[in-house]
């Protein structure tokens, strides 16, 4: 059966003045949804995908606008400076924060409980001081968490 589930990022102490989105369609058709600014605290950005069973206990397929990859690398992108519609940036980044290890277990109990949400932490400054980009490593994972 599909459910439909929701999804949290806190993207941790990003640099200030930055502009974040999430990416909503794919490749150079897409929309640029819930702009901020990064200030001095978390960003954070919800969103909805569909979860549809997996074949013979296989991890559940997620669907939706949000959702980029194949479907055994799910993935969700976050755009930063320019990917963001930010202007007057020397940042053109895209943070990509997987969508792993959300088994059916976790897709039945979150349906049971309207009010969950999955949400994972990523850093939002890299070592270098810059904003985060590319595939997060290491990735904390999702966690069911109350609304």
């Amino acid at each position: 059966m599909e459910r439909e589930l929701t999804f949290r990022i806190v993207l941790e102490n990003p640099p200030t003045g930055v502009d974040f989105a999430l990416q909503k369609g794919k490749g150079s058709n897409y929309e640029i949804v819930q702009k901020q600014r990064s200030g001095t605290g978390d960003l954070r950005f919800e969103f909805t995908a569909r979860a549809i069973p997996g074949v013979k206990g296989a991890m559940p397929n997620l669907l939706g606008p949000f959702v980029q990859g194949t479907p055994d690398a799910r993935f969700v992108y976050i755009g930063i400076g320019t990917f963001a519609g930010q202007t007057n940036t020397e940042w053109n980044r895209r943070l990509k924060v997987p969508l792993t290890g959300i088994n059916a277990q976790m897709v039945e109990q979150a349906s049971r409980d309207l009010c969950s949400v999955f949400e994972t932490h990523v850093p939002g400054t890299g070592k270098d001081g810059t904003p985060s980009c590319a595939t997060v490593k290491p990735f904390a994972g999702w966690k069911l968490m109350k609304s």
